[in-house]
């Protein structure tokens, strides 16, 4: 299924294969999707770029149809290949990508301006349970990360740095949003402040959510707690022992 993937939604889908199989070393990797959208994906990143754009791991157990023109949110954007898939996928939708790590930020905004066409804006900011700053840690040697986070972790090579933030319910009403159609979510444990955060009135106007969802020390910092009081707001939902968790409307 996931080289079906890849044939999919790529128009250059042969570049994975000489990179994986070597007789390509570009660095970084230009790919082109079939809607014409450009990722640009740093070798060190390929992983990631092949759980969003081969396995699809936020769309596996979404429940409702997500169409174009639709408002979506992306939380976590890393280097910005989901709002690269979104903007593909989901044609003439607005998307919003907020990512708070610097090298990671870099690397979203070469992806946006490769896309002056697309309506995705980015921004260097993070989401969490409160607008003014948070911090965040994490290993500054690697030239890109995906586990950077908000719970405090002891490791020699960790750097503590601190960022905006913005809440959910700032971004509705600072980009007029009177419904977001898909909430796509991997911050590396900020989904409880922001959810657990988020009023009741501006969460009801969430069609569906996708998440990553990542365990903490505290008694309701886990998926099944995470679960439970997205049921208690009338969400459906789903997960997958590896961590993910899918909720939505009907």
């Amino acid at each position: 299924m996931r080289y079906f993937n890849l044939i999919k939604n790529l128009s250059n889908w042969w570049l994975y294969l000489a990179i994986k199989f070597g007789v390509c070393n570009a660095d970084p990797v230009l790919f082109r999707t079939r809607r014409e959208i450009l990722v640009e994906v740093p070798q060190r990143l390929l992983q990631t770029f092949k759980e969003i754009f081969m396995d699809e791991c936020y769309m596996d157990g979404l429940e409702l149809h997500v169409p174009d023109n639709s408002n979506i949110i992306d939380i976590g954007a890393n280097a910005g290949f989901f709002t690269l898939f979104a903007a593909s996928r989901f044609n003439c939708s607005k998307i919003l990508a907020y990512e708070p790590i610097p090298s990671n930020f870099k690397q979203l905004a070469r992806n946006r301006g490769l896309n002056a066409d697309c309506s995705m804006e980015c921004f260097q900011k993070a989401v969490a349970g409160h607008s003014g700053t948070v911090e965040i840690m994490f290993n500054p040697d690697d030239s890109f990360t995906t586990s950077a986070t908000i719970f405090q972790k002891t490791h020699r090579h960790n750097k503590i740095i601190q960022v905006p933030s913005i809440t959910l319910s700032d971004i509705f009403r600072e980009h007029s949003i009177e419904r977001c159609d898909l909430l796509k979510m991997d911050c590396e444990g900020a989904e409880y402040d922001i959810i657990y955060g988020c009023p009741l009135e501006c969460l009801s106007r969430i069609d569906q959510i996708a998440m990553e969802v990542h365990g903490g020390i505290e008694p309701k910092q886990n998926i099944e707690s995470l679960e439970t009081y997205l049921n208690e707001q009338g969400f459906t939902t789903r997960r997958w022992p590896v961590g993910m968790l899918w909720a939505w409307k009907k």
